[in-house]
Formats: structure tokens, C-alpha cells, sequence
């Protein structure tokens, strides 16, 4: 969705944009009577300031749309501690004990009793050990502190999934801190950028593909991030399928390529993978891209 497209949504479209960014009603509705919005950095900086002024009971209510850490079972699908579990959410520490996972699970609970909040935490990137350090260090705090910890997170994660949906370039900081698939389109032969073209991208899984993500790319013809915010990049080969037949259709072109698929490996380090598709009817090329 682009910032325009975003600016013209009808009342009711725009309140379930923002809903899915940030779930305390307050805040969508201030943001939905606050458009236009000049550009991405303005829509932030309103968010940011709306959000300071919000009550704790609006904090309590965004902070409820977060699913609880329930078990340890809960925490191994999201770290995948075992092989195959939950491949596509697998870290450069996907082999979590059953310590750490027992831990953290019983400091999830311990929080909840002691805060009657579940634990907010800005998680993209991190890893079962450090989200457990981290909770360790916000247990001693009093109520109140918590309080304007956990808003922090949530205000941080609110500016992740805003950026998300307009489909933002991401900031240095944000490099930093999450993984990332992403890829540009460029229609060769008619000079512009491929929009509407579907994409998905899998995981290979001893002899099978493991579907992770989908998406469609944008006006300008891009997916800013495959994966969902909280998912993290495994060592392992991917593949990621274009599906350039729908695109040659939808624009009543002859294509000799009724898909495209680029398989590429990923050994850890990097944090963020972009693989741009150059493509005509008769030809594509790809390439390693930053």
C-alpha cells in the first residue's frame, strides 16, 4: 500500500489498516481522523506523539492483541528447538534448550501474576537467550515502570508493522535488528516496474519445499519483506517462485516463462537478502542485490 492509497482509504478501510499495526482503539481512531499525511516520516511522528498521549488503559489494550507465551511447546515452535519444527522461524540459535525454553516460559507466567500484563518486547532478531535475559532484567521492576517498558516496545513494533504496511524502506536500525527477504521487478521490456506479480518464497526441507511467506509486488514493483516481523533467517536453501505467467496475462502479453524460480543458499551473517528479477516475455536475469 502506498502513503496515497493510504490517505484515501474510506473510514472503515483505513481503521483496519492501522487496527493491524497497533490494536488500542483510541489510537487508530486519532490516526484515521489525522490523514493526510505528508509523507512516512510524518505519519510516524504522529504516531509517536499519539501514542505518548494515550492512557494506560489504551496501552493495556494494544498490549492484549499479542498472543501469550503459553508453554514451552508455544516457545519451541517459535525457536524451533528441534530439527524440523517451525523451520521458517529458525534463528542462528535454533537449537534452544529445553532449559532456556523452560525459563523463559516460567518467567512469561511469572510476569503475567506479578504485571496482570503479558511481557512486551521489541523481538525481531533476537533469540531465546537473549529474550530471557531481557525479561530477567524487567522482573524487578515495579508495576509502573513495566508500564512505560513494555508502551517503549510496543511503540517500537507499532513504527515496524506502520513501515511495513506502506511498504517503507527500511532504516539502518531496522537493518540491524530483523532478517529480511525482499525483491525488485523490473519489466525490461515495457520499461517500468512489474506490479501485481505473485511471489512466494520456500525452504528446502530434506527432499521438499516448505512454503514461508507470500506476497504480491507493489506499484512499484516491489516486496519490502517476505517473512512476517517476527521470523528469523535459518542456514539453509531457499527458493523463491515468481509467477510471471499471472503478470504476462494480466497485462496481455505473450511470456515464454509461465514461472520464474531463483534458488539461492543463505549461510548465516547478513541480515537482509535482495534478489531483483530483471524480466521481458523472451528473458530474465537475477542477481545478488543490497
Amino acid at each position: 500500500m502506498t502513503l496515497d492509497e493510504l490517505n484515501n482509504l474510506s473510514s472503515s478501510d483505513a481503521t483496519h489498516a492501522f487496527t493491524q499495526s497497533c490494536a488500542s482503539r483510541n489510537w487508530v481512531q486519532q490516526m484515521v481522523a489525522a490523514r493526510p499525511f505528508a509523507n512516512i516520516e510524518d505519519l510516524l511522528n504522529v504516531s509517536d506523539r499519539f501514542w505518548l498521549g494515550l492512557s494506560e488503559a489504551d496501552f493495556l489494550e494494544a498490549f492484549e492483541a499479542h498472543p501469550l507465551i503459553g508453554n514451552v511447546d508455544s516457545l519451541r515452535a517459535k525457536y524451533a528447538g528441534t530439527k524440523t519444527l517451525a523451520a521458517g522461524e529458525q534463528s542462528s540459535v535454533a537449537v534452544a534448550s529445553e532449559k532456556t525454553l523452560q525459563d523463559l516460559a516460567d518467567g512469561n507466567r511469572i510476569y503475567l501474576e506479578k504485571f496482570g500484563f503479558i511481557f512486551i518486547v521489541f523481538a525481531t532478531g533476537k533469540s531465546a537467550e537473549q529474550m530471557l535475559s531481557l525479561l530477567r532484567e524487567r522482573l524487578p521492576n515495579d508495576r509502573q515502570t513495566e508500564i512505560k517498558n513494555a508502551a517503549e516496545e510496543q511503540r517500537k513494533i507499532t513504527v515496524l508493522r506502520l513501515r511495513k504496511l506502506l511498504g517503507a524502506a527500511d532504516t539502518k536500525e531496522d537493518k540491524k535488528s530483523m532478517s529480511q527477504i525482499t525483491t525488485h521487478i523490473l519489466d525490461t521490456a515495457r520499461g517500468s516496474p512489474a506490479a501485481g506479480v505473485p511471489v512466494s518464497l520456500s525452504l528446502q526441507v530434506a527432499d521438499a519445499w516448505q512454503l514461508l511467506a507470500t506476497g504480491t509486488t507493489n506499484s512499484d514493483g516491489r516486496v519490502t519483506d517476505l517473512l512476517p516481523e517476527e521470523r528469523i533467517l535459518a542456514t539453509g536453501i531457499y527458493k523463491m517462485h515468481f509467477d510471471t505467467g499471472a503478470y504476462f496475462t494480466q497485462n496481455e502479453q505473450a511470456g515464454f516463462y509461465p514461472w520464474v524460480e531463483v534458488v539461492f543458499e543463505i549461510n548465516g551473517g547478513d541480515s537482509h537478502y535482495h534478489i531483483p528479477l530483471l524480466l521481458s516475455p523472451f528473458g530474465y536475469s537475477t542477481y545478488r542485490g543490497s
